[in-house]
């Protein structure tokens, strides 16, 4: 099972192309859509639908993708239920980046403070982190930085930050999430 957290744009239409393109993986894919504008909710809503759509499937190496802003829910929420995540993109500082789009920006560094200490050291090795140098949203370099001594980091030489095709990443995702 895949479980695919959508960035900030919930309604384009790559979230669907891409959940198409992660069925090459495990026929078992499901979105977790959330709000975006409220991070506090949002948080105890994805914890509970993850927990909810974990506990329905048998799957021995369940997997959570998100792009964009859902890379920073797929980190933290892989984390707390225990699962491999996968990271495209993240928006690491959507409290520094999304003032303006959503209510409380300052509520995602209220929950990344309050999340376990050191939660990466503990998490090591079970996200797979994957960055396009193309990226015009987020600064990958930054990222990569916060995130290389935990997780691999993979470089895609042509995606952008939408990451319209998974393809050439299938084959790394998939072997990660058997791994």
């Amino acid at each position: 099972m895949i479980l695919y957290l959508h960035g900030f744009d919930a309604t384009s239409p790559g979230n669907h192309d891409k959940m198409r393109q992660l069925r090459f993986i495990d026929e078992d894919v499901r979105l977790v859509s959330y709000s975006t504008l409220h991070p506090k909710n949002d948080m105890q809503y994805l914890l509970n639908e993850v927990k909810r759509e974990l506990s329905s499937s048998d799957d021995d190496s369940p997997l959570i993708v998100g792009v964009g802003l859902g890379g920073f829910w797929a980190e933290r929420i892989g984390f707390l239920n225990g699962i491999k995540s996968v990271l495209i993109n993240p928006n690491l500082f959507p409290q520094r980046n999304m003032a303006g789009k959503i209510d409380r920006p300052e509520e995602y560094a209220d929950i990344a403070n309050k999340c376990v200490s050191g939660f990466r050291d503990l998490n090591r090795k079970k996200s797979l982190c994957i960055l396009a140098r193309n990226d015009e949203v987020n600064d990958n370099v930054s990222i990569a930085q916060a995130l290389q001594d935990f997780y691999s980091i993979v470089w895609d030489e042509e995606e952008t930050h939408k990451f319209i095709s998974l393809a050439a990443q299938l084959n790394g995702i998939k072997a990660f999430k058997t791994s």
